[in-house]
Parts: structure tokens; C-alpha cells; sequence
């Protein structure tokens, strides 16, 4: 079960700059009409990069990291939610993404980039201490935060994608034994001369539209059935829906695409190229297990949990994290817990962060 869950684990995944700046330090104040209504966006200069914050409410800092293909705005629910609760709620762009600078190096979406960029936001921003939240890419992000950082991040949640510990085995090459010569998508995003990006840079709309859906959307044949790497790329291995969910409109559609198309892909795609490298560095570590009190929430239905129930994925965390609190699985509900259950997911949130 621990192989299983480590697999299904690695099947992952705006305006302009204000023409009116309020100047703070090293934290400009965005002045620019949101999308959201109550969402000031913000830039700080941190760990080497420029970021951009989206922020909502007052109170005890919540920090919301988001995964792959995504945006600050998958948090747009839970910004309205924890602040309405009594939270300070930033949702960054995350390093290569949307508005957030995009290092060219591919090394610099490290684990060790990726957590200090988190660390740098608190102290951006003037915060001792935050609890933190991330899903999909995010999740590791925010588990390993808590991990190298338990002293800055006090509580832990971590939604869709557990945390078993490190690995035996080389993670890529464990897969390249299991898929061989047939498509995976993160060996996909592993190959060289950025063929992944180069596919998606090409029609953003095409693979927001086709991710962006629930268990048991209705959709098209794909263009590919042939399992082969050699019979194409990701996209046409998807069929193309007949529609948009309920919890996504085509209004939340162009927003997203449109950050796409401002950052493209390769940013997001660098974080899959670091996963042996995050395997290496993670390796002289003395103690692997999180000392902060830790929620996972996730969907029954999300592919990354591969059909585990509430025991399997509590047996499989409890020696690595002693402090987990719960696991909740929503029925019925996919990868993109937080939008597609956004009012349980707060619910959660808060009962458990308060």
C-alpha cells in the first residue's frame, strides 16, 4: 500500500503591475481592481524573486499554496471563507506562476527554493509564525515547510497528495520501470528540450478545460487510445468535455487561462523535473517526520489517493506524521477538493486551524 500511495502521490499536477503602488519595504501594495471582490494583491521581493500575494482579512496568517496547473485564484473560495472566519488568508502565485517571477533555471524549483519561498512570505510580510495549506504541488511544498520550518509553521494541512516519508527507491527511475516505454505524464515532464511545455504553451485553453473537471464528467473519445509514448503527447490522450462543472465557470475559466497565457507553462513543469533531485537532497536528513499538528483532506474520487479509504491513508502517514488529527475524504468529489467542495472545505479549515 505504501508503493501504491507513493505512486499515485507522483500523479500530479492578470492584470497588469499597478499603475498606483503604495510602497511598504520590500512589500508593494497592488491598488489594481481584483477579480475577487475584497482581494488586495500585493508583490514582495523574496528568496531571489519577485511574488505576488493575493490577501484577504485580520487575524492569525493562513498560507494557501497552490499545485499544478493552477493559480492563486483555486484558493479564491477559501480567501472569502478563513477571512470571513477571522484569518489573514495569502494566496501566492507560486514560484513560476502567474505574475510570481519564473527563474530560467530548472534547479531553482528545488524543494529547498520552493520552502524558503514560503518562509520568506512570513517574513515579507512580518509574521512570525503561519499555518499552512497546499494542494496538489502545493501539499509537498507545505509539508516539507512544516517539515524543514516547525518552528515558523504550526499547523499542517495537507490536501490530496499524503506524505509517507521519503522513499527507498529513486522515484523517476522507479517509474521508468513500472511504465517503460509507455506515456506517463510526469516521465513526460521529465524529458529533455522542454517538450511538455512546448505542447501546452500552445493551447492553455485546451488543458485547463480538460483538467478543470469532476468524476464522471461527460467527454469526447481522445485522439490517442494507442498507451505508447511513442503515439503522441498529453493533450489529444484526453477527451475533450462536453462542458464546464458546475463549480467552474467560464468566467473562472478565462481567468485561469489567461494567467497561462501570461506565464506559460515551463515554471510549474520545472517542479516535476526536481523530483529526483528532491529525493537526493532530502537524503542526510536525520528525522523525516512532521512534529506539527496535521490535517489531510482530500476527495474520495481524487485520482492521486488511488481509491484508498480513511484507514489505508491513516496507516500509511501516522509513523511519519504523530501528530496527524484527521482524515477527511468528501464523497464524490475529485482532485480539486477546494473548488469543487468549497463551503466543506471551509468548514474543515476552520474547525480544524481555529
Amino acid at each position: 500500500m505504501k508503493r501504491i500511495l507513493f505512486l499515485c502521490t507522483l500523479v500530479l499536477s492578470f492584470y497588469s503591475f499597478a499603475e498606483e503602488i503604495e510602497h511598504k519595504g520590500n512589500h508593494e501594495v497592488n491598488m489594481n481592481e481584483s477579480p475577487l471582490e475584497g482581494v488586495k494583491f500585493s508583490f514582495i521581493e523574496t528568496n531571489g524573486i519577485k511574488m505576488r500575494l493575493a490577501e484577504m482579512g485580520e487575524g492569525p496568517l493562513v498560507l494557501l499554496a497552490h499545485g499544478w496547473p493552477e493559480s492563486w485564484y483555486s484558493w479564491r473560495h477559501q480567501l472569502v471563507g478563513l477571512s470571513q472566519a477571522g484569518f489573514r488568508v495569502i494566496a501566492p502565485d507560486m514560484r513560476g506562476y502567474g505574475e510570481t517571477d519564473a527563474p530560467p533555471g530548472v534547479d531553482e524549483y528545488d524543494i529547498n527554493h520552493l520552502t524558503a519561498d514560503m518562509v520568506g512570505i512570513l517574513d515579507a510580510l512580518g509574521e512570525t509564525t503561519a499555518y499552512i495549506v497546499g494542494h496538489d504541488w502545493g501539499a509537498p511544498v507545505a509539508t516539507f515547510s512544516a517539515l524543514f520550518y516547525p518552528e515558523r509553521f504550526t499547523k499542517l494541512v495537507i490536501m490530496s497528495v499524503p506524505y509517507n516519508g521519503r522513499q527507498d527507491q529513486n522515484p523517476i527511475e522507479g517509474l521508468k520501470a513500472v511504465f517503460q516505454d509507455n506515456f506517463f505524464y510526469i516521465l513526460y515532464h521529465n524529458e529533455p528540450n522542454g517538450v511538455a511545455e512546448k505542447e501546452y504553451d500552445k493551447d492553455p485553453r485546451d488543458l485547463i478545460s480538460k483538467f478543470y473537471q469532476s468524476p464522471g464528467s461527460r467527454t469526447k473519445s481522445p485522439k490517442i487510445t494507442d498507451p505508447k509514448r511513442s503515439a503522441g503527447g498529453f493533450l489529444p490522450r484526453i477527451g475533450e468535455p462536453e462542458g464546464l462543472p458546475g463549480w467552474f465557470t467560464q468566467e473562472d475559466l478565462d481567468y485561469v487561462v489567461g494567467q497561462f497565457e501570461q506565464s506559460g507553462f515551463r515554471g510549474g513543469v520545472n517542479y516535476y523535473r526536481n523530483i529526483e533531485r528532491n529525493w537526493k537532497l532530502t537524503e542526510d536528513l536525520q528525522d523525516h517526520s512532521i512534529k506539527v499538528p496535521t490535517l489531510f483532506l482530500a476527495g474520495s474520487q481524487d485520482m492521486v489517493i488511488g481509491g484508498a479509504d480513511k484507514e489505508a491513508l491513516e496507516s500509511s502517514m501516522k509513523e511519519v506524521i504523530p501528530l496527524l488529527e484527521e482524515v477527511v475524504l468528501f464523497p464524490n468529489i475529485g482532485h480539486w477538493v477546494q473548488q469543487e467542495a468549497a463551503q466543506e472545505t471551509n468548514s474543515i479549515l476552520i474547525d480544524f486551524l481555529k
